[in-house]
């Protein structure tokens, strides 16, 4: 059986990141028995320059895209509802505050170590969509370590030093550099480039193609 590897490029405050997986794990899904899969996570940041305190996420994204409120508020509320129907928890996505990522990053890549990144990928989703919590907090990011049966003790560590930092900015430059400028970005077997949060079905169609080497455009 042949195997995809997929790497997931995204950041722990994008919704359609979170939308975006639910819809790939669909797709795997459709796929087993037919297709394995390998799957990694890199860095982006949506807001590297947001400040500790952060914003409130309706007034943070009018100000960035120059729309109002209430426009804003309705996209979310779009978001909501599909996200509901993949089972996923965005009680909170209206109530966050836009949030420095960087430190929950270096956690993903301690993870990753440790064999449990998607795990640690997903409640980082679940806390920030979810529950609204502060997904820049030290306590929040331990939450979620401990949630998903890692170490908390040795994530305070990281967390308390500058561990995985030079990483995350490799992983971010390298994205960067290969043209990934909106996420999520899933790249195929290092070469195939899928943008946005496509429909499982367009996923396992391009699986498809890209497994019986049938595919020859949108190369990364």
């Amino acid at each position: 059986m042949k195997t995809l590897r997929i790497d997931i490029v995204s950041d722990v405050a994008c919704p359609w990141c979170a939308i975006g997986y639910a819809r790939l794990k669909q797709a795997m899904d459709q796929l087993s028995g037919e297709l394995d899969f390998t799957v990694e996570w890199h860095a982006f940041e949506l807001n590297p320059d947001m400040a500790l305190d952060g914003e409130p996420i309706l007034a943070h994204l009018s100000r960035k895209y120059g729309r109002s409120p209430e426009e804003m508020e309705a996209n979310q509320a779009q978001m909501m509802t599909i996200a509901e129907g993949l089972g996923l928890n965005f009680a909170g996505l209206q109530q966050r505050y836009s949030r420095n990522t960087f430190d929950a990053h270096r956690l993903l890549k301690w993870a990753r170590e440790q064999g449990r990144q998607t795990e640690l990928k997903l409640a980082f989703f679940e806390a920030y969509f979810g529950k609204a919590e502060n997904i820049s907090d030290k306590a929040v990011l331990t939450g979620c370590v401990e949630a998903v049966g890692l170490d908390a003790e040795m994530a305070r560590q990281i967390l308390d030093s500058d561990e995985y930092g030079v990483a995350v900015r490799a992983d971010e430059e390298r994205y960067q550099q290969a043209g990934v400028t909106a996420v999520p970005a899933f790249i195929v077997n290092q070469r195939y480039l899928i943008s946005g949060a496509q429909e499982p079905e367009t996923l396992v169609n391009a699986f498809r193609e890209i497994a019986e080497d049938r595919i020859e455009t949108s190369q990364a």
